[in-house]
Order: C-alpha cells, then structure tokens, then sequence
C-alpha cells in the first residue's frame, strides 16, 4: 500500500496507537480531538504525526479512522462534518458500550448496530468495521504464542475492505472478511466477550483468531 494521507477521530489510547502505527508504515497522519491542543505534547517530535480539529482531521485524511468512544461517535461526525466524508474509506473501531452501571453491556444491538448507524449517517462513506475486538496495544504488530491473530472486518464495499484488509496485514493481521455492515451486529457484541474475559482474568493480552481444517 503507497503511503497516504490518515485522518484519525479520537485522541484516546486506540487513535493513539494506530497513529504511531500509520506513521511507522511512513503514512502521514493527522489526529484530532474536540480539543487538538491536549495532543499538542503528544505529537511533538513524531514524525509523519500531525493534530488538528475533527474538521481539518476530516478534510485531511484520504482514508479516516473512526477512534472515538461509542457514546460520542456521532457527535463527532458531525462535528467533523458529514461531507468530508464522502467517498472516503472509513475504519469504525468503535463499538457501543455502556458502562453507566458498572458492567459493560451493548447499548445497541441485535437488529442494528454502530457501525450500521455510522454507515446510515455517512451515506457516501465506505465504512469498515475492523479494530474493534481487540485492545490498542495489540492492534500493530500482535505477538502472541499462538501466531497472528485474525482480524474480522466488514463493510458493503469490497474494494474498501480490500484497503483495509491490507491495512490489517501490514500490521500484522490475519483478515477474515464476514461480509455487509450489517455484519458489524455480531463484531460489535465479540468487543463484549474481549472485555469481559478480561476483567475476570485481569489480562489483557488476549486476540482472537480463526481455526481452519
């Protein structure tokens, strides 16, 4: 994959770390927040790593990151503007949690999903859904005893998931392509089982991947 310019929506531990993946493959990246300023310190001295607004992070990327909490994504969105979007390739990490009683649970599900919301909202976007059932700390470069672990990915557009599949690939990913957004209904709930093994055993180091025979 030639580098390109990457827009990142979310100043968290998961833009974080995709940042400084993307610029290590020596893609230009530009990270932002509702407050670009914090990320200030951050970026100082990263090369290929700038930071801006939602907006000028949107307006930037030729492919954008989505990295921010579920509960916010929208708003985001439309703080970035939802035209800077258009036909661009969309990486929606997010995932719908609730944590308002303690213990995690999906606040939306079953017959929808984030990424479905996301995709309904951004209508000329190619939205993908990928980094979603794993931790920040291994979404680039994975070492784990059992070999690469699978990332899951969906999306209605298959040249969109071939980009992101290479993404996934360049750092360090199997890819398993599960089909439409719609399929963002059971990647969504996989986060919930990432999350809750890791609470009961207080590790989290932990990926999954896909057994053939």
């Amino acid at each position: 994959m030639q580098p390109v310019r990457i827009g990142i929506l979310g100043s968290g531990d998961v833009g974080r770390a995709l940042a400084i993946g993307f610029a290590g493959l020596g893609h230009d990246v530009k990270i932002g927040s509702r407050d670009p300023g914090k990320l200030s310190e951050w970026a100082e001295g990263r090369a290929h790593v700038s930071t801006g607004t939602f907006a000028e992070v949107a307006r930037f990327g030729d492919v954008l990151v989505l990295a921010t909490l579920g509960v916010a994504t929208e708003d985001a969105i439309r703080l970035a503007g939802l035209d800077a979007f258009d036909g661009k390739v969309v990486i929606d990490t997010t995932n719908p949690l609730d944590f308002s009683t303690g213990k995690p649970v999906l606040s939306l599900g079953h017959t929808d999903s984030l990424g479905e919301v996301i995709q309904r909202l951004l209508p000329k976007a190619r939205v993908v859904k990928a980094f979603n059932t794993v931790g920040n700390a291994l979404m680039v470069n994975p070492q784990l005893p059992g070999g690469p672990p699978d990332m899951f990915l969906c999306g209605n557009d298959e040249d969109a998931k071939k980009i992101v599949g290479q993404i996934c690939a360049h750092f360090g990913w199997g890819v398993i392509d599960i089909g439409g957004i719609e399929g963002a209904r059971y990647l969504e709930p996989m986060c919930l089982i990432w999350v809750l093994h890791g609470m009961r055993t207080g590790s989290w180091g932990h990926a999954y991947k896909m057994l053939h025979s």
